[in-house]
C-alpha cells in the first residue's frame, strides 16, 4: 500500500472525525456525542493504540472515551484495544470477537517466521513488527449478530452486520444525523481489496449490496485503509468484487486448476499477487475438484500478508 503522511484527525461532518496513520495505512475513526467519544478500529499495537488515545482525547480533552467499535478482526483494526481505557466497551460482530484469537495467532507465527521489512514500506521497520508479536489481545465484550446501536448521548450510530466479504465478522458503522459510513475492509481506497486467507470472495458483493443499500448520494464512506470515498465509489468497487467472484465460479465450473487459474484469464479486476488467497478460498468454497490438488499453489501467493 501506499505510505502517505500521517494524518491526525481531521472532521469530515458533524463531529465525526478520521485519521490516517502510515503503518499498513490503516484508516480509523472518532464520533463524539455528549456522553463521550466512540473510536472506530484501534490500530495494530499497544503502541499504536496508545498514539492513537493521545491523538483523539485532543478532539474532546474533557469527555471520556467510553466505546471502541472493532469493525473485523484483523491486527491492524483491533491488536490496539489493550491500549483502550479500562472502562471502555468494546464492540464488535459475533464471528469478529469468537475469530480474532486464530487471526492473531496467524499473524504472530508470520512475524515470528519472517520478521523482514519490505523496502516499499520502510515506516513498517523491525520494531514496529516486534511490537505487534508482543501485543496482548483485548476481546471485544460487546457483541451482536445482525444489527445493533449505541447511544452516544444526544446521538446514536447503528452497527450493521452485512455479511461475509473480507472476513466473516464484517460491520459497518453508520451515523445516521451525519450521513457517514464507516465501512472498515469491506472497501479499501488506497489499494485493492485484501482478499486474506479468511475471505468470502462469493459473497463480498453480496454484502456490499448491502452497504450500498445504506448509502444515499451524499454519503462519506471510510474505508478501513485510505481516504475517504463516496457511493459511486463503492459502487465501482463492488463490481470489481463480484467480477473476482464470477470468474472463481467460472474456472472452477471449466475444471481450470486452482493453481492455474489466476493465469487463465485477462479479466482479473485487481493484481494476482492479492487475489492468490482469495481464488484459493473461492476454489475451497465451492468444492476443490480432483485436477486442483496436483497444481500447487495459486502463482503470486505471498508469505507474510500482514493487512
Amino acid at each position: 500500500m501506499p505510505s502517505p503522511e500521517t494524518e491526525r484527525f481531521r472532521e469530515i461532518a458533524d463531529r465525526v472525525f478520521i485519521a490516517r496513520y502510515p503503518q499498513w495505512d490503516v484508516t480509523v475513526g472518532a464520533v463524539i456525542g455528549s456522553d463521550g467519544i466512540l473510536l472506530i478500529d484501534t490500530r495494530a499495537s499497544a503502541q499504536q493504540g496508545c498514539e492513537l488515545l493521545d491523538d483523539v482525547r485532543r478532539l474532546a480533552p474533557d469527555l471520556p472515551i467510553r466505546w471502541v467499535v472493532n469493525t473485523h478482526q484483523h491486527f491492524d483494526h483491533t491488536f490496539g484495544n489493550i491500549a483502550m481505557p479500562k472502562a471502555a466497551s468494546i464492540h464488535a460482530h459475533a464471528n469478529a470477537a469468537a475469530g480474532l484469537a486464530a487471526s492473531a495467532a496467524r499473524i504472530k507465527e508470520l512475524v515470528a517466521e519472517d520478521d523482514s521489512t519490505n523496502p516499499d514500506s520502510p515506516e513498517i521497520t523491525i520494531e514496529v513488527l516486534a511490537q505487534v508479536a508482543a501485543t496482548e489481545l483485548r476481546q471485544p465484550d460487546r457483541t451482536f449478530e445482525s444489527v445493533s446501536t449505541i447511544d452516544l448521548g444526544n446521538r446514536y450510530v447503528e452497527l450493521v452486520h452485512p455479511g461475509r466479504g473480507h472476513t466473516d465478522g464484517d460491520l459497518v458503522m453508520r451515523v445516521p444525523d451525519a450521513d457517514v459510513i464507516f465501512a472498515g475492509d469491506l472497501v479499501e481506497q488506497s489499494g485493492p481489496p485484501r482478499f486474506g486467507v479468511d475471505c468470502w470472495p462469493l459473497e463480498w458483493a453480496d454484502a456490499l449490496d448491502i452497504v450500498v443499500g445504506l448509502l444515499t448520494e451524499a454519503s462519506v464512506v471510510v474505508p478501513g485503509h485510505g481516504r475517504s470515498v463516496d457511493k459511486q465509489f463503492v459502487q465501482a468497487q463492488r463490481e470489481d468484487v463480484s467480477t473476482v467472484g464470477q470468474l472463481i465460479r467460472s474456472l472452477h465450473s471449466q475444471g481450470v486448476p486452482v493453481g492455474e487459474a489466476l493465469r487463465s484469464s485477462d479479466a482479473w479486476p485487481f493484481p494476482s499477487q492479492g487475489l492468490a488467497a482469495g481464488v484459493t478460498r473461492g476454489y475451497d468454497q465451492l468444492g476443490e475438484s480432483p485436477a486442483t490438488t496436483a497444481a500447487g499453489p495459486p502463482a503470486g501467493t505471498e508469505t507474510l500478508p500482514l493487512a
